[in-house]
């Protein structure tokens, strides 16, 4: 049983290294490092930002998905531009398939009036590909009952590919929406030397901060209701996040849906992905979020759910910045 287990598991990741197409990493908390949702994000704080974000999903099932992403980017105010650069890997199944991308991002600020953005951005990176063959189990060995397998002379192989991206994002001090094309050039990420060319991702988000004003509150205790969309389609799949943060230094919280549920792939497979609560604070220059996403799919009993932990820095402000702030200011989430 556990041999026929890992063939099947063997056959999926060469399917999806041949054939199939692959989906890309998500994360949860999407606007803590907003770059890796758009290039159009780079340089939208007035401050050297960088964000670390590690996702653990399905940890109940064997060989499930762990994923990594750090990010950095930079507004320059003599140019009118954003840069960044991101870095994210990424790890599925028994076998371990692995994707690592860098990528270098530019956004030019266009301002269309007072306190009104707009911001296009382009992104090129490189990425590459493997399958630890060595962890699997094939046809030829179940059937020879021997170690060796032909597929083994594919060990140790590797798949590169240029990968190019753009997006745009529009925003005033309350509100924002953008949307964000990734593998614009649709690369060939076959491991086996035939034709997998990976298709594009299109991206749209948006939102909107309502800041809440109390009696006889002071500025620095401010209080927001931060609503946030992200809807991504790849291939024949789509997905949406919905949700809501409150936030109140030094902490904040949120809660939100991932799913389309008028929507199903296979009949009785209703698209409701997870609910996931986050919460998190702000120390300094430093803010930490945690997040868990509960599994509301047939999944539920046997996933474990998921679990995300992000930490973002931001270098302070200067009198320079402070003043630059006031005049720029990007209503994002800040998780």
């Amino acid at each position: 049983m556990m041999n026929q287990r890992k063939y099947l598991i063997g056959f999926g990741l060469l399917l999806a290294g041949s054939a199939a197409v692959a989906q890309d990493p998500h994360f949860t908390q999407f606007y803590a490092a907003p770059t890796h949702l758009s290039p159009a994000f780079a340089g939208t704080t007035v401050q050297s930002r960088f964000a670390l974000q590690f996702r653990d999903q399905w940890p109940s099932i064997p060989g499930a998905f762990v994923s990594y992403n750090l990010a950095a980017d930079q507004y320059l105010s003599n140019l009118n531009s954003g840069i960044g650069l991101l870095a994210t890997y990424d790890r599925a199944g028994t076998g371990g398939l692995s994707s690592t991308s860098i990528a270098l991002q530019y956004a030019y600020e266009i301002k269309l009036k007072h306190k009104v953005f707009l911001r296009p951005a382009l992104q090129f990176g490189y990425a590459s590909r493997s399958v630890d063959y060595s962890k699997l189990v094939f046809n030829d060995q179940l059937a020879r009952g021997g170690d060796v397998s032909s597929y083994e002379l594919y060990d140790g192989r590797k798949k590169g590919y240029a990968d190019i991206g753009s997006g745009l994002l529009l925003f005033t001090p309350k509100l924002w929406f953008g949307f964000a094309i990734q593998h614009m050039n649709h690369p060939n990420e076959s491991l086996l030397d035939n034709e997998s060319a990976m298709p594009s991702q299109f991206n749209m988000h948006g939102g909107y901060r309502y800041k809440m004003r109390t009696p006889g509150m002071v500025r620095k205790d401010a209080q927001s209701l931060v609503f946030a969309f992200n809807y991504r389609a790849q291939g024949k799949f789509d997905q949406l996040d919905i949700g809501a943060n409150f936030e109140r230094k030094p902490i904040f919280a949120g809660l939100w849906y991932r799913g389309i549920p008028i929507k199903s792939y296979a009949p009785g497979y209703a698209n409701n992905d997870a609910i996931a609560a986050v919460v998190g604070f702000m120390v300094g220059d430093w803010r930490f979020g945690y997040s868990y996403d509960i599994t509301i799919s047939k999944l539920a009993l046997n996933s474990g759910g998921a679990h995300e932990i992000t930490a973002i820095f931001e270098l302070a402000d200067s009198r320079k910045k402070r003043s630059m702030a006031r005049r720029r200011v990007v209503p994002c989430a800040k998780f």
